[in-house]
């Protein structure tokens, strides 16, 4: 699930078969559960695959009901994907604004979704959404998963399809980050449902309706929905959730879910799945603990497998390689491992990559062998040429950038290894004593000192200081421990999260946006856990109010999990650490070479006890969203606790513009072309676990007519 770190008030003013059933296993990086290195050659199955394109003919002439490769919707005048383009870069070819004339861009039109929060929803916000443009429509998702679609030119509403998702099914926060859109190769243009907008929606639904007409697709699913809860099990609210838009490869539509993490290893399975994009048939599923045997579902009477590690973020697929690439979070009790299965430790905080045809896995790359971090792997990969390589770009939550090879997985950039990393005195046999690091690039800063510790006041800084003194910590990795808390750093927020980095394809750069703050956390034992987890809960109890870890049970291990995310002081609510919190890089992406690094984020809004300073300085905040690169040379970018909405001249980091927006900007931006007029649109819904204000508009802007 995707996780937030509340530091908003804290911030002071300073298409193929499978390769082979035997994986071609990324070399460096890929560990079988006990932790050893494999052979750091690919397998000589992988060597000898037949080349992906031949297999993907083979497989559309042997099964009619696979779709062949379909050619890409433009990135330019529409924004027809979540990240922008098939390739997932969060890049426009549109040049019209420039660092030149952007002081001139003026407020077109503000949209109101009319999506705000009522009863038991209220402080239960997130809503996220990027809208899509394809044609002359915005194309949209509310918090509670309202479709909208809306005119690009003027902001006037063309339709909206209310799918009733009920307050109940509210996980942590009510977060629609966005849809998708297919068209059926088969269907006449005029045919009902020939374009269709599908999304996931928080209780457990594929929802699919017209574009046109914002009517349900009769033919998909039962009267134009699919329920994912089919053979996960018990039916809890708000415990299995779907937040991200899918990904469409070959008529399949690809998605996982948001699990609620930290309530019981008896958690919804993290299976994923492919749906038939007109049916809503399941074409299969992909059970990670049970591959073969669940393939097209489980048997009569069982369920997919409980507990698993889940994709509750975005995925990015090769249409012609008919391969998706799955960014995997962990398994369902985060911070203890000792009672996972080695499929768990296997595939836990990895990218894998399917055969989006068959659910059958081409290859698997990890980022953290052993999770207790919660490192879930929260971005959404970006598809680049690489040095002449058809290639993956993959940023992780602890800073690290991978570039894999896109048909094999194996790493095209260096990759190393820590050793002899601290074990702890809780699961010494199943800490990894090595992990894998990328010697390419990395966000990560340096580890802490005492010297880090900051404070409003000496007296803050001081208490600070003692709580350094009082915790476990021996740098990165440093492993949870209960007999005292420990200093998890970076924080699972820190590095990149679902906003995903942005390349500049043409200039080769980069744009990494990221958080750089800790957690302070300690693992309570069995008798002093006082939360009850999601299912145990009566009518009318919450559990979601609080961010993820706050006082999670964890039911099933011998520890529940306290977080304080972002380490906070307790009574000014200032970090402990000196800002900045966040901030903003450009990376060659041709060297890994930092080109320039900036905060991100004023201290305009922020201050100790919550009060907002009013002080324009850059500090650097946390921050949620990502950006949006363009060829004229800007860098588009909300995602700060400040509520700016700002353009960044990509050459030098210089913020060239800002605007304020109403409410806060968590969310990533988008660009589209009107009759040979760019706009640049973000959502201001605000987020509740970032503090910021809740709202329901989404805002477009664009220089004077002539």
């Amino acid at each position: 699930m995707t996780r937030f770190v509340p530091l908003a008030a804290a911030v002071l003013l300073a298409g193929t078969l499978p390769l082979q059933a035997q994986q071609a296993t990324t070399p460096d990086t890929q560990q079988p559960a006990n932790g050893a290195a494999e052979d750091p050659s690919p397998t000589e199955d992988a060597a000898v695959s037949p080349p992906p394109e031949e297999q993907a003919t083979e497989e559309a002439t042997a099964d009619g009901a696979i779709a062949a490769a379909q050619p890409p919707r433009e990135v330019g005048s529409d924004w027809p994907y979540w990240g922008g383009d098939a390739q997932a870069t969060r890049y426009s070819p549109l040049d019209q604004i420039t660092p030149e004339n952007v002081g001139q861009l003026e407020q077109v039109f503000t949209f109101h979704t009319g999506d705000l929060p009522k009863g038991t929803a209220e402080g239960k916000y997130s809503p996220e959404v990027t809208p899509l443009k394809v044609g002359d429509d915005l194309l949209m998702c509310s918090a509670m998963n309202i479709l909208i679609s809306v005119d690009a030119a003027t902001g006037e509403e063309n339709w909206r399809f209310d799918p009733g998702v009920p307050n109940q099914a509210i996980p942590y926060g009510a977060t629609c980050r966005g849809v998708s859109v297919y068209s059926n190769p088969d269907a006449a243009e005029d045919d009902a449902c020939a374009t269709r907008v599908i999304q996931g929606t928080l209780d457990a639904k594929l929802v699919a309706v017209d574009v046109e007409t914002g009517a349900p697709c009769e033919d998909f699913g039962e009267n134009g929905a699919v329920d994912m809860w089919q053979d996960i099990g018990e039916r809890v609210p708000g415990w299995y959730a779907v937040t991200a838009p899918p990904a469409i490869v070959r008529g399949v539509v690809v998605t996982g879910a948001q699990v609620k993490d930290g309530q019981a290893e008896d958690a919804p399975s993290g299976v994923i799945r492919g749906y038939d994009a007109v049916t809503g048939e399941l074409a299969w599923a992909w059970d990670l603990a049970a591959p073969d045997e669940n393939r097209n579902g489980p048997p009569e009477g069982e369920v997919y497998t409980r507990g698993t590690p889940n994709m509750w973020t975005t995925a990015v697929a090769d249409e012609e390689l008919g391969l998706v690439y799955l960014p995997m979070g962990n398994s369902s009790v985060d911070y203890y491992g000792s009672n996972r299965s080695d499929a768990e430790n296997e595939y836990a905080t990895s990218l894998v990559a399917l055969d989006a045809t068959t659910g059958e896995e081409a290859w698997h790359f990890q980022t953290v062998r052993h999770d207790v971090w919660d490192y879930d792997l929260g971005s959404q990969a970006s598809l680049i040429d690489y040095q002449g390589t058809p290639a993956v770009l993959l940023p992780s939550k602890q800073g690290d950038i991978y570039i894999l090879n896109r048909e094999t997985g194996e790493p095209l950039t260096p990759v190393g290894e820590l050793t002899d990393l601290p074990k702890g005195e809780v699961e010494p046999d199943f800490i990894s004593d090595t992990q894998p690091v990328s010697e390419w690039h990395t966000l990560r800063k340096d580890p802490l000192e005492e010297k880090d510790m900051w404070g409003f006041t000496p007296i803050d800084q001081l208490w600070c200081r003692i709580q350094f003194r009082r915790a476990n910590y021996d740098g990165f990795f440093t492993p949870p421990s209960t007999d005292k808390p420990w200093i998890q750093y970076p924080g699972y927020n820190g590095g990149s999260d679902w906003g995903s980095v942005a390349v500049d394809t043409d200039r080769g750069i980069i744009i990494a946006n990221y958080n750089d703050v800790p957690n302070y956390n300690r693992l309570v034992p069995r008798d002093e856990v006082t939360s009850k987890p999601i299912n145990e809960m009566e009518t009318g109890e919450s559990g979601g109010a609080n961010a993820e870890g706050a006082a999670d049970p964890q039911a099933g291990s011998p520890y529940g999990i306290s977080v304080n995310a972002g380490w906070r002081n307790d009574l000014t609510g200032v970090p402990c650490t000196r800002p900045p919190y966040g901030g903003i890089r450009a990376i060659d992406l041709e060297t890994g070479e930092t080109l320039w690094d900036r905060p991100l984020g004023t201290a305009r809004r922020n201050g100790p006890f919550g009060i907002p300073s009013f002080l324009p300085f850059d500090i650097g905040t946390p921050n949620n969203g990502g950006s949006v690169v363009t060829a004229g040379g800007l860098v588009f970018i909300a995602a700060a606790t400040d509520n700016l909405f700002r353009a960044i001249n990509i050459e030098t980091g210089e913020t060239v513009w800002s605007t304020v927006l109403p409410a806060g900007g968590q969310a990533n931006p988008i660009t589209y072309e009107v009759d040979g007029r760019q706009y640049v649109m973000v959502s201001a819904m605000g987020h509740h676990f970032m503090e910021t204000p809740v709202g329901d508009e989404v805002i477009a802007w664009a220089l004077p007519e002539n």
